[in-house]
């Protein structure tokens, strides 16, 4: 190992702030990862002491009880650059989680490395700590000097205590992301045999490995580049580990209610104490404590005497040696106060808070730094954090019923998980569920989403058996990539219904920390299609697609039956169902006082075999009242059939039980078109669960590695390194194009209409001649291009008139000339992409023309895109027929346009630093799709909101 880098000038490099990350290990429990600092030393050297004989042995190949004094000081210095250490720490005064029962798998085993290593401590979680941070897990690399591709040595190192739960493959994924961002390509390790679990993380990590044996050492090495198997396994891991950190918050029995002990702040403990005492708790279910500090609210419960057990079996405590263990705490107190409760929560062994009160980011800076101290306090306790500012959590799972939340009247039990913001919202849902009898199997209000957020609801959601369908209504998404990934995984087995405040994403709500956009305003509207979610409107229409899919099975197509009391109504609902996409294949209207046969006949062919998919029955009788006999028979022929039924019938609403037979209940709906666009939309979503949505796009022979180290180098000099942008000549362009196969054709660039003829002669004729000034380049109306030029003489007249046109037009820009090759006729398109910083990379694609852009007539896609996403893209915009033979003009070759889009979707994909991208025009032939310019721009760009590594953001 070398050392060429002194320990001073270590000491002074820059820290790496971005290279931080909070993480959920396997059992649920979270940590903090961060790079080593020079102040780490005794920390380390406790983590070493502390490890076993066996640890040891695995990690130094020999007993060290004591790391030396010089190794130490080599291990806590790096300089982030060609050494690089991250550690996982905790608060040293938050006691051990007891830990998870080890399973024989490649993940839980005790990371123990190869090479030296390194660890560190430093109390970056406010005061309360005191005594500083404990070292649970190592994880460092050495660039290898003059290696090429750039390789790096690594080795891990995990506490005995903190093994089996998952570490050393969180330290594996984020030390890689760390060596990516450096250049580093491989890694390469030596383990001895006998560590299995060390192998056993590499060799399941997804990654293209190799290894082979050597004088009873283990040589390992791994390439560093993402495969579809590592990114599955990652998102495997993550899904697993966020759904049991869901389980010690919606599955906590001993609940610990935190108030304040002034009226005038009191009001959030106040009633979360009635609602507590009110629910009670049943034999099975939560065990509450409630304590009030520094005293009891006047007029609460909580003035009884320390101990007592109210009639409910609710204790109420005064201090904090009356509390016994903890799952969850539920916090009413001020800001000042609950970051000191947290602490000491976590000593009582809770696993997650609920912060009922507000007065955190929505006020400022300030408040936004408390809300971050909270939220580190709890992540290093291993806590997970709902809220500032949250309404609570409700769950309904039998002989383990919940309620953490400011509810009074809790909602019925169902199969409907609700996901919500703010606690205003949770309010008009909750009592939205209860007045239309749709039950949930839990309610969660993020508030401003510190922390736990939709995407955990997701992740616990997707195997929960209590759960039928995910509602969620979102206020603000701060990470849409990882939503749309979530989200497309669990749509593939649940319905997940979403609506979002504001609909273009663009508002964001006091106290939500989001990043900026740039994009679209119609960007999220293309996230939740890719996602495969219905998307709802407003709370109206989330609940009535909720009725659907929580209690009717999914149509197996859009044919729709109509039962109608009356030809007029009939008229209207057959409209709007052709509005919605609906198919009518059979209609009845009954006649004012049908008979009963009249009743079942009609009823009969609806549901009989193949009639339809899906029935729509519509009574709103003028005169007489409703009779009940439409509803009963329905119910019945919905339960007899199992075909999707949705009614709108005058007094009913929500899930009456005058439309129930036996287990299944119909749905009711305020009106028929209400009644009509849920089920469309539920037709839709069924449609999109039975499509082929295709596999990621792969092309072989990319040179990734390449374009790579060609961007860091162009963002290595100036004007980059001053943190400017860099515009791309057409040589570089060409240059990072070629590394995706892309071809850009020909250009030479000309002053002079005689430099114009000899760049002619050189690229071959005929020849298009263009004003390379950006306003004219595309523009033949204005005169700034020439098409199929054969002669020099026609040449050198068309570029003295282009240059005339352009001065007269951009009078302050030399005109130059671009001469190119003519390419052969076609479809002339634009594909752009830019880098997002809340989206990430977005892909786009049109027709070129004014008429496009004025029109936005542009589909989009947020990579990583399958096949499937690609073809949509091309097919869906409203010009997309001048590509297939529009108006007798021969077809063009669309799979070769597929191609150059799918190849910019990787190039997008795996670029971040890629500012923009603009191949304009595209030119696509009946055979062939040809390049003819590209600009590109590059800088370097923050880390994306999900990248390829497990954290919570």
């Amino acid at each position: 190992m070398s050392d060429d880098v002194t320990g001073a000038e270590r000491a002074a490099a820059p820290y790496p702030h971005q290279w931080e990350a909070d993480v959920v290990l396997r059992d649920g429990t979270t940590t903090h990862l961060r790079p080593i600092r020079p102040g780490d030393a005794d920390a380390l050297q406790r983590f070493q002491m502390a490890q076993s004989e066996r640890s040891t042995y695995y990690r130094f190949f020999a007993a060290l009880d004591r790391i030396p004094a010089r190794m130490l000081r080599q291990f806590v210095q790096v300089d982030h650059a060609e050494r690089v250490a991250l550690v996982a720490v905790r608060p040293a005064a938050v006691p051990a989680v007891p830990a998870a029962p080890s399973a024989p798998d490649a993940e839980a085993g005790p990371p123990a490395g190869t090479t030296p290593e390194a660890s560190s401590p430093t109390t970056s979680y406010g005061t309360l700590a005191g005594t500083g941070e404990e070292i649970l897990g190592v994880a460092r690399f050495d660039v290898l000097p003059g290696s090429a591709p750039r390789t790096a040595e690594v080795a891990f190192n995990v506490a005995d205590s903190m093994q089996g739960r998952g570490l050393g493959s969180v330290l594996l994924e984020h030390v890689a992301d760390v060596a990516r961002e450096l250049g580093v390509r491989r890694f390469t390790a030596e383990v001895l045999p006998q560590n299995r679990a060390m192998l056993g993380v590499f060799r399941e990590a997804g990654y293209a490995t190799e290894q082979h044996l050597d004088d009873g050492v283990v040589t390992v090495g791994v390439d560093l580049d993402p495969t579809d198997r590592s990114r599955a396994v990652m998102a495997d891991r993550e899904q697993r580990a966020e759904s049991v950190s869901m389980v010690g918050l919606l599955g906590a029995r001993r609940i610990l209610l935190v108030g304040p002990g002034t009226p005038d702040a009191g009001l959030e403990s106040l009633q979360a104490a009635r609602v507590i005492e009110s629910h009670g708790t049943d034999p099975g279910d939560t065990h509450l404590t409630v304590l009030a500090t520094p005293g009891p609210v006047p007029g609460s419960p909580a003035a009884r005497t320390a101990g007592d057990a109210s009639a409910t079996g609710i204790v109420w405590a005064r201090t904090w040696d009356d509390v016994g263990d903890v799952d969850l705490l539920l916090v009413a107190a001020p800001p000042a106060a609950a970051v000191d409760a947290v602490w000491r929560a976590a000593a009582k062994g809770a696993r997650g808070v609920v912060v009922l009160s507000a007065g955190y980011a929505e006020t400022g800076e300030a408040g936004l730094a408390r809300q971050r101290e909270l939220v580190r306090v709890a992540h290093a306790a291993g806590m997970r954090v709902v809220g500032p500012a949250s309404y609570g959590i409700v769950t309904n799972a039998p002989g383990a019923r919940l309620r953490a939340s400011l509810a009074a009247q809790a909602p019925p039990d169902g199969v409907v998980g609700l996901f919500c913001q703010s606690a205003a919202s949770a309010v008009t849902l909750a009592e939205t569920v209860r007045r239309r009898g749709l039950g949930v199997s839990a309610l969660v209000s993020a508030g401003h989403r510190a922390d736990v957020s939709g995407n955990d609801l997701m992740q616990y959601w997707q195997d929960d058996p209590a759960t039928g369908v995910v509602c969620l209504y979102l206020e603000s998404i701060g990470n849409p990539r990882k939503f749309s990934r979530i989200a497309r995984r669990l749509a593939a087995k649940k319905p997940v219904v979403v609506m979002v405040a504001g609909r273009s994403g663009h508002v964001v709500p006091p106290g939500h920390a989001v990043r900026a956009t740039r994009a679209p305003r119609r960007m999220l509207d293309e996230v939740l299609r890719q996602s495969g979610v219905i998307r709802a409107e407003n709370t109206h229409q989330l609940m009535d697609v909720a009725q659907v899919v929580a209690h009717q099975p999914l149509p197996a197509g859009r044919r729709v039956g109509i039962l109608a009391g009356s030809p007029g109504l009939l008229t209207l609902v057959s409209e709007a169902c052709e509005a919605a996409g609906l198919e009518v294949s059979r209609s009845v209207a009954l006649p004012p006082g049908a008979s009963g046969d009249d009743l079942a006949s009609a009823v009969d062919g609806l549901y009989g075999p193949d009639a339809c998919d899906a029935v729509v029955v519509v009574d709103v009788p003028v005169v007489v009242p409703r009779s009940d006999a439409i509803a009963h028979a329905v119910a019945a022929a919905a339960a007899r059939s199992g075909r999707t039924t949705v009614a709108s019938m005058l007094g009913l609403h929500g899930m009456p039980g005058v439309l129930r037979s036996g287990d299944v209940r119909v749905p009711a709906f305020a009106t028929p078109e209400d009644a009509v666009w849920a089920l469309g939309a539920v037709v839709r979503y069924a449609r999109w669960r039975e499509q082929d949505h295709g596999e990621p796009v792969r092309i072989d022979g990319l040179e990734r590695a390449r374009a790579r180290e060609l961007v860091e180098g162009w963002l290595a000099g100036p004007p980059a390194g001053d943190g400017a942008p860099v515009s791309l000549d057409e040589a570089r362009a060409a240059e990072l194009l070629a590394c995706y196969g892309i071809r850009l054709w020909q250009t030479r660039t000309v002053r002079t209409p005689g430099e114009a003829v000899a760049a002619a002669t050189e690229l071959g004729w005929p020849v298009a001649l263009k004003a390379a000034t950006r306003a004219l380049r595309h523009r033949t109306d204005l005169g700034g291009v020439k098409l199929d030029i054969t002669e020099e003489h026609e040449l050198l007249a068309d570029a003295a008139r282009i240059q005339e046109a352009a001065s007269s037009l951009v009078p302050a820009v030399d005109p130059l000339l671009e001469v190119q090759p003519m390419a052969p006729p076609g479809v002339a398109c634009v594909i752009r992409s830019r880098e997002d910083e809340l989206f990430g990379p977005v892909v786009s694609f049109g027709l070129a023309g004014d008429a496009t852009d004025l029109l936005d007539d542009v589909s989009y896609g947020v990579p990583p895109l399958t096949g499937v996403d690609i073809a949509r893209m091309v097919r869906g915009i409203r010009t997309a027929a001048r590509l297939f033979g529009y108006q007798g003009a021969p077809p063009a070759d669309v799979r070769a346009l597929e191609d150059v889009l799918a190849r910019v979707s990787l190039m997008a994909d795996d670029l971040a630093d890629l500012e923009s991208l603009e191949l304009y025009p595209v030119t696509v032939g009946e055979v062939g799709a040809h390049v003819l310019h590209a600009e590109i721009r590059l800088r370097e760009a923050a880390r994306r909101t999900d990248p390829l590594r497990r954290a919570l953001s």
